[in-house]
């Protein structure tokens, strides 16, 4: 009797313990959305799962202009609210809060991904240098994958309409032109290949899901034991090892005088690589980590434009008059995108109003700091900005609530605002790439990408949802925003000559 009541007074003064730790910690002094008390916050982790956007919203509209927090399975993800707490979050220095160690707790990269990214994420400076240096001289071949790409993915029916699921579709397309430029012809286009590739994107939110219902204590135990990157690395290797080991080879023979090397991601990796003193592993992991992040958001986004123009076939027209002058004047090329300026200001009012994420702005807390009202973060905390909520925000958008294809390129009348609004161009109010020095490095070449496979969509189809329906709505994920992954667009031939 004497030893049970020990062992409950041990168990009450544990208790006790963790209840006045808990209370310590300032991390629990920041207002929660949904239950916050031990154990019951499960099951607010379970509700963000399914109402993620109900639930960022309550928290943006009580707590605008400062802080709120949601659960996670694994932790507590702590949202500013407003576009200054916005720019405040993407102000601070990097040895305070860390945009990596965040995107590494979120994606659980070296588990859901490939583990030599993590150490060896070579594919950011290429991205950000060569890669992106060089638009303009691989943007015709981009066209001519997409006009390929599409001509596969929509049946000739000759006038007769005819039914696509345009999720995987578009996912398709997407995944060929970027691959004509991160690999080229002819691995862009071998079936193996992009089976491999896209089927790899499902296998990461796989994985990211297993891990974000894991412990932290025990993510390393069942991470190990997660199956798909390794398995797709295998894969990929088997296809690609032999291109890589050529690139490394030619590089070996000729360093900087190989002249006529390829302009494509590949072999700007294998430079990056060499020069760190890396090997063909790392290339084959970075390649695959580009493939995941340009396929992924990529084909949301451009099914969720499509969406718009079969549900409003009356936005076509202005859209259509724009891209025949650009594309006649300067053939399909990075110059003729340059022009689009209503079909630039489409692309951003679509990522504005649907965007890929609910969140963005992601951070880390490196050390104990305070935000400037008051509030204390500590070291650990994951950080987010309510990207939604903010572009719903009627204080940052004069009828945020309303789809307003031109609403940019009406704002850009001017030619002094134009690089301010354009697509890819970031701001405390806009924040689907992110924010501040890093914003996704891969815009650039999204942005082209994207508005080159909605232009040809336009100038070379009708397009219209079954019995000219509405846009279906989005899905929401926990954060992830989709665009309905079953709904079918409708395509004919245009009617009145193409492009």
């Amino acid at each position: 009797m004497y030893e049970q009541e020990i062992v409950y007074a041990l168990i009450l003064a544990a208790l006790l313990l963790l209840l006045a730790r808990r209370r310590m910690n300032p991390l629990y002094r920041i207002p929660a959305v949904g239950p916050s008390a031990p154990i019951l916050s499960y099951g607010g982790a379970l509700k963000f799962s399914v109402n993620a956007r109900e639930m960022l919203q309550e928290g943006y509209t009580k707590y605008r202009g400062s802080v709120f927090r949601v659960p996670l399975m694994d932790r507590w993800l702590v949202v500013v609210s407003g576009a200054a707490m916005n720019e405040e979050l993407r102000k601070l220095p990097d040895d305070q809060m860390s945009f990596l160690d965040a995107a590494e707790d979120l994606l659980q990269a070296k588990y859901t991904i490939a583990k030599d990214i993590l150490r060896n994420p070579i594919h950011i400076p290429v991205i950000r240098g060569p890669f992106t240096r060089n638009l303009a001289a691989f943007m015709p071949d981009v066209a001519d994958e997409i006009a390929s790409a599409v001509q596969e993915a929509v049946p000739d029916a000759g006038d007769e309409w005819v039914g696509v699921v345009a999720s995987p579709a578009m996912a398709r397309v997407v995944c060929r032109a970027s691959n004509r430029v991160f690999i080229g012809l002819p691995m862009c286009r071998n079936p193996e290949f992009l089976e491999i590739v896209l089927n790899y994107t499902k296998d990461v939110g796989k994985s990211r899901f297993i891990m974000a219902l894991t412990p932290i204590l025990f993510k390393p135990i069942v991470g190990s034991l997660l199956p798909w990157s390794k398995n797709t690395l295998k894969k990929i290797a088997v296809l690609v090892g032999p291109l890589v080991n050529e690139t490394f080879r030619q590089f070996e023979d000729h360093g900087k005088k190989w002249e006529d090397r390829p302009k494509n991601l590949l072999t700007w990796l294998t430079e990056e690589a060499k020069a760190a003193g890396h090997g063909p592993e790392v290339v084959i992991s970075a390649l695959l980590s580009s493939n995941f992040t340009a396929i992924h958001t990529s084909a949301i986004s451009v099914t969720h434009a499509l969406y718009h123009i079969a549900a409003c076939p009356e936005f076509v027209p202005p859209l259509r008059k724009e891209i025949e002058v650009a594309v006649n004047k300067y053939g399909w090329g990075k110059q003729a995108i340059g022009e689009m300026w209503k079909l630039d200001s489409f692309m951003r009012e679509s990522q504005r109003v649907n965007g890929t994420s609910g969140v963005s702005v992601m951070r880390k807390a490196l050390v104990d700091l305070r935000l400037a009202g008051g509030t204390v973060i500590p070291a650990g905390t994951l950080l987010c900005a309510a990207a939604d909520a903010t572009h719903c925000d009627d204080e940052n958008y004069e009828d945020a609530g309303v789809f307003k294809p031109f609403r940019f390129s009406d704002m850009s009348a001017e030619e002094s605002e134009r690089i301010k609004h354009q697509f890819v161009s970031t701001s405390p109010e806009y924040v689907p790439f992110g924010h501040g020095k890093h914003a996704c490095p891969g815009r650039f070449f999204v942005g082209n990408e994207l508005k080159m496979i909605i232009a040809y969509l336009v100038l070379n189809y009708d397009m219209k949802f079954e019995d000219d329906g509405p846009r279906p709505p989005n899905k929401w994920l926990s954060v992830t925003v989709i665009p309905d992954p079953s709904a079918k667009v409708y395509f004919r031939k245009r009617q009145t000559g193409s492009v």
